[in-house]
C-alpha cells in the first residue's frame, strides 16, 4: 500500500516538473540539466588532458580526439554555461525586481525544453558513433567535408537549443520591463538584474546570425545547397563572419550575468552598498554595445587587409575599458568593508586575478602583429579559458553557494565550500596558466599528440595534473550537495545575514506565488534600507493582501519540443533511408499540433484567495516566533 502511495508520488512529482511553469523551478531544472552537461563536457575534457599527458599516447585515436574537443567546446558552451546561468537568471531575478514569475511563463517552459532536447539530440551522437568532429566552431571547410551525420547533430541539436535560448533571452527582456514593482526605476536595479537585462538584449542580436547560419549548414550538407562551398559559387569565409558576429557577443553574453552574481556577492559580503553603482550600469551596457564590434579579431589571420584589422584592434581595445571600471569598482567595494570571508567571496576574490589575466591577454591578441603569432597556438586556449574559467565558471560556483539556501532551504557546508574552492582554483592556475608559454614555444592547438624532444613534455604533465585537481574539486561540490540534502537543516530568509535586496526578505525557497504582497520599493538595496529604518521583515508592500491570479502548467510545451526533436532525425536521414521523411514529416505535424492545441486551449490559470495567502502569513510568524 506505502510503494504505491510512494510511487503515485513520485509519478505526481515528475508530471508537476514536467509541466511546470514556475520560473523558480524551472531555473533549478535549468542548473540540473546544465550540471549534467557540465559534468559530461568536464570527463571530455578529463580524457582530452589524459591523451596529453606525455608524448607519443595512443589512449585516443586522432578521430577520437576530435570528437572529443570538438563536443567539450560546443557542450561547455552551449549546454553547460549559458544553461546554469540561465538556471540563476530564471530563479533570482523575478524574485529581484518584486514579479510574481517572468512575463511568459508558457515560453519560459518551452525554451528549457529546447535547451534540453536539443543537447540530447547533440549527445545522442556519441551512442550512434557519428560525432561532430570540425571543432566548436565547425569552420565551413572542416564542415563540408565531415563525413558521417556528427555535423547534422551539431547543426541540428544547436537550432533546436538555440530557439530555447532566443525565447528566454525576450521572456527576461519583457520581464524586466514590464514587471518591476512600484518603485523600483531602472537606476535601483539590482546588478545582476541590470546584468540579465543587457545579457537578454544581447542574445536578441546575437542568436539570430548563429541560427542562419546553422540553417544555411543545414542545407549544405542535407540538401545540396552551397552557400559555404567555394567550388559551387559560395563562401567559405562568410560561416567564419556568420559565426563570430555570434561567438563574440556570446562571451559577453556569458560574462556579464557572472558580472552580477559577483557584484551581489561583494556587496553582500564588504557589508557595503556596490561602489559607483550608476558607473558599473553603464559600463555593462556599454560591453553589451561594444561586444557586436569585435567579431573580426577571431579572423586577423584571414586576409580582410590592414584597414578592417586595424578597426577591429582599437575596438578589442576599448572593450578593456568599461571591464577595468568594473574591476575598480569591485576593488573599491572591498576596500574598507567590513569582510565576510565565505565560500562565494572566497571565489569573488580569486575571480578578480583570474579574470584580469584572461583580459589582459585578449588585449594582447588585440594587436593584430601579436595575434598573428599566436593564432591557433595553445596560448589562445589559455587565454579564453581565463576567460570563461576563471569568469564565468567560478561565477557559476559562487552563485551555487550564495543562493542554494534560497532555493532549496538549505545551507551547503562552508567547510567543505572551501575545500572544493582551494582544489578548483589551484587546478585551474595549474591546467591553463602553463599553456600561456606552450603557446609561446609552438604548440598547436587541437594537436592529438606530440613527439618527445620538443620541450613540452613537462609542461603537458603540469597541466594534466591541474585538470584532476580541478576534477576532485567538483566532485567535492557533489558529495556537498548529496550530505547537504540528507542533513536537510532549514535556514530562514536571509543566512547570509546582509541580504540586500528583494529575494533575502521572502521565505527559503520562496512560496510558488513569490511574495504574499506586491512590495514597494524605496531605493537601491532596498531590504538593507528597510532594516536600518527598523524593519525587521526588510518589506514594505504597496497593497493589502489581496487574490493572486497564478498560470496553470503544460505538458504543451514538452510535446511541442518532442516533435522538433523526432523531425531533427527525420532530416537527418532523410536521404539515405526510407523512413527519413516520413519521420520528419511526423515530428513537424507533432509539433505543429501541439501549437495548434495552445493556441485554442482557453487557459484561464487559478487563483490564490487571500484568506490562503493570510493563513501563509500567519504561519510565517508563527514559525519565526518558533
Amino acid at each position: 500500500m506505502s510503494s504505491v502511495a510512494q510511487k503515485r508520488g513520485f509519478g505526481a512529482a515528475l508530471w508537476d516538473w514536467m509541466t511546470t511553469v514556475d520560473h523558480k523551478k524551472i531555473g533549478i531544472l535549468y542548473l540540473i540539466g546544465g550540471g549534467f552537461f557540465f559534468v559530461v563536457g568536464g570527463i571530455e575534457a578529463m580524457i582530452i588532458r589524459l591523451q596529453l599527458l606525455k608524448p607519443n599516447n595512443d589512449l585516443v585515436s586522432a578521430g577520437l580526439f576530435n570528437d572529443l574537443i570538438t563536443m567539450h567546446g560546443t557542450t561547455m558552451i552551449f549546454l553547460a554555461a549559458m544553461p546554469i546561468l540561465f538556471g540563476f537568471m530564471n530563479y533570482i531575478m523575478p524574485l529581484q525586481i518584486g514579479a510574481r514569475d517572468v512575463a511568459f511563463p508558457f515560453i519560459n517552459s518551452l525554451g528549457f525544453w529546447m535547451f534540453f532536447f536539443g543537447g540530447l539530440f547533440l549527445n545522442i551522437s556519441w551512442l550512434i558513433g557519428q560525432v561532430p568532429d570540425a571543432g566548436w566552431t565547425s569552420y565551413a571547410s572542416l564542415s563540408l567535408a565531415s563525413t558521417g551525420h556528427g555535423i547534422d547533430f551539431y547543426a541540428i541539436g544547436l537550432q533546436i537549443a538555440g530557439g530555447g535560448t532566443l525565447m528566454a533571452g525576450i521572456n527576461f527582456l519583457v520581464t524586466i520591463i514590464n514587471m518591476r514593482a512600484p518603485g523600483m526605476t531602472y537606476m535601483r536595479m539590482p546588478l545582476f538584474t541590470w546584468t540579465t537585462f543587457v545579457a537578454s538584449a544581447m542574445i536578441l542580436f546575437a542568436f539570430p546570425p548563429l541560427t542562419v547560419g546553422l540553417f544555411f549548414l543545414t542545407f549544405d550538407r542535407m540538401f545540396g545547397g552551397n552557400f559555404f562551398d567555394h567550388t559551387m559559387g559560395g563562401n567559405t569565409i562568410i560561416w567564419e563572419h556568420i559565426f563570430w558576429i555570434f561567438g563574440h557577443p556570446e562571451v559577453y553574453i556569458l560574462i556579464l550575468p557572472a558580472f552580477g552574481i559577483f557584484s551581489e556577492i561583494f556587496s553582500i559580503f564588504s557589508r557595503k552598498r556596490l561602489f559607483g553603482y550608476p558607473a558599473m550600469v553603464f559600463a555593462t551596457v556599454l560591453i553589451g554595445f561594444l561586444g557586436f564590434m569585435v567579431w573580426a579579431h577571431h579572423m586577423f589571420t584571414v586576409g580582410l587587409g590592414p584597414t578592417a584589422n586595424a578597426i577591429f584592434a582599437v575596438a578589442t581595445m576599448a572593450i578593456a575599458v568599461p571591464t577595468g571600471v568594473k574591476i575598480f569598482n569591485w576593488l573599491l567595494t572591498i576596500w574598507g568593508g567590513s569582510i565576510s570571508v565565505t565560500t562565494p567571496m572566497l571565489y569573488a576574490l580569486g575571480f578578480i586575478p583570474s579574470f584580469v589575466m584572461g583580459g589582459v591577454t585578449g588585449v594582447m591578441q588585440g594587436a593584430a602583429p601579436l595575434d598573428y603569432q599566436l593564432h591557433d597556438s595553445y596560448f589562445i586556449v589559455a587565454h579564453f579559458h581565463y576567460v570563461i574559467v576563471g569568469g564565468v565558471v567560478l561565477a557559476i560556483l559562487a552563485g551555487v553557494h550564495l543562493y542554494w539556501p534560497k532555493m532549496f532551504g538549505t545551507m551547503l557546508s562552508e567547510t567543505l565550500g572551501k575545500i572544493t574552492f582551494v582544489f578548483f582554483f589551484v587546478g585551474f592556475h595549474c591546467t591553463f596558466l602553463i599553456q600561456h608559454w606552450l603557446g609561446f614555444w609552438g604548440m598547436p592547438r587541437r594537436v592529438w599528440t606530440y613527439m618527445d624532444g620538443q620541450g613540452w613534455n613537462t609542461a603537458n604533465l603540469i597541466s594534466s595534473i591541474g585538470a584532476l585537481l580541478m576534477a576532485i574539486g567538483v566532485i567535492v561540490l557533489v558529495i556537498n550537495i548529496i550530505m547537504t540534502t540528507v542533513k536537510n537543516v532549514r535556514v530562514g530568509n536571509d543566512p547570509w545575514g546582509d541580504g540586500r535586496t528583494l529575494e533575502w526578505a521572502i521565505p527559503s525557497p520562496p512560496p510558488f506565488y513569490n511574495f504574499t504582497q506586491t512590495p514597494l520599493v524605496r531605493g537601491l538595496d532596498t531590504v538593507w534600507i528597510e532594516k536600518q529604518e527598523g524593519n525587521a521583515t526588510g518589506l514594505t508592500f504597496a497593497e493589502p493582501v489581496t487574490d493572486i491570479h497564478m498560470p496553470n502548467g503544460s505538458i504543451i510545451p514538452f510535446f511541442m519540443t518532442f516533435g522538433l526533436f523526432i523531425a531533427g532525425f527525420g532530416a537527418m536521414f532523410h536521404q539515405e533511408t526510407s523512413w527519413g521523411l516520413p519521420v520528419l514529416i511526423l515530428g513537424l505535424a507533432w509539433t505543429f499540433v501541439s501549437m495548434a492545441m495552445r493556441s485554442v486551449k482557453d487557459d484561464l490559470g487559478f487563483h490564490v484567495t487571500k484568506e490562503e495567502i493570510q493563513r501563509d502569513i500567519n504561519n510565517a510568524h508563527k514559525g519565526g516566533q518558533n
